[in-house]
């Protein structure tokens, strides 16, 4: 998954990834997590996703990470807000109200330019990513988190063999060999949701499961 795929798709609207409503598992399990109230929750490969604005409006801060600046700059018009534009290094941050969307790759993100957060949300970042690149997501999600940040990960299962990514199949074993070192980690859900995604019915794929992770930084 090159940039360059990302760019090409946010460059031409080929963005069927993007959802119009909040995901029901953020409001099914976000309380779980109990952040405190102002706490910065992290965002990786945000998009424009709606459900920053639906954790804003709880109270928390959230910051983003997203490659496409056509993305981050079309979440902010859609709030009515312009945001404040600031460098840092290789990044460029966008900022305004209870947002900080940083453009550039969420791979090389540091504590430094991201900033103490104390919870994450994964809900596209992990199936994004071809199983080549999954490692090193994940140790950049441990070496950004501080002991105790919990987050909820989203994630899917299905058939790979049957259909390409993105979004790429990511079973529970795999999420648990690729964070139980820095994590605890729990499953908290599996929804078969393939009546609301028609494209992959239409591949004969027979389920499509939405998996739902608690995870704690050890």
């Amino acid at each position: 998954m090159h940039q360059d795929f990302w760019h090409e798709r946010w460059r031409t609207g080929q963005i069927g990834f993007h959802q119009s409503s909040v995901h029901p598992f953020l409001a099914r399990w976000w309380p779980r997590l109990e952040p405190p109230a102002g706490a910065r929750v992290y965002v990786p490969l945000c998009g424009k996703s709606l459900d920053m604005v639906w954790l804003a409006e709880r109270g928390q801060r959230v910051v983003g990470s997203e490659l496409s600046e056509i993305a981050i700059r079309d979440f902010f018009a859609d709030r009515g807000l312009e945001p404040a534009l600031t460098r840092d290094g290789e990044f460029t941050r966008y900022e305004s109200g209870p947002y900080e969307i940083i453009a550039g790759d969420a791979l090389a993100l540091t504590p430094g330019v991201l900033g103490h957060v104390d919870a994450a949300y994964d809900r596209a970042a992990l199936v994004a990513l071809p199983p080549g690149m999954r490692p090193a997501y994940a140790a950049s999600l441990a070496g950004l988190l501080p002991q105790g940040a919990r987050s909820l990960l989203v994630a899917f299962e299905y058939p790979q063999e049957m259909k390409g990514g993105p979004p790429f199949s990511v079973e529970a074993a795999e999420i648990q060999r690729l964070f139980a070192a820095a994590f605890a980690v729990e499953q908290v859900e599996r929804l078969d949701v393939l009546a609301e995604n028609p494209k992959f019915a239409e591949l004969g794929i027979p389920a499509l499961f939405e998996t739902a992770f608690l995870m704690e930084r050890r």
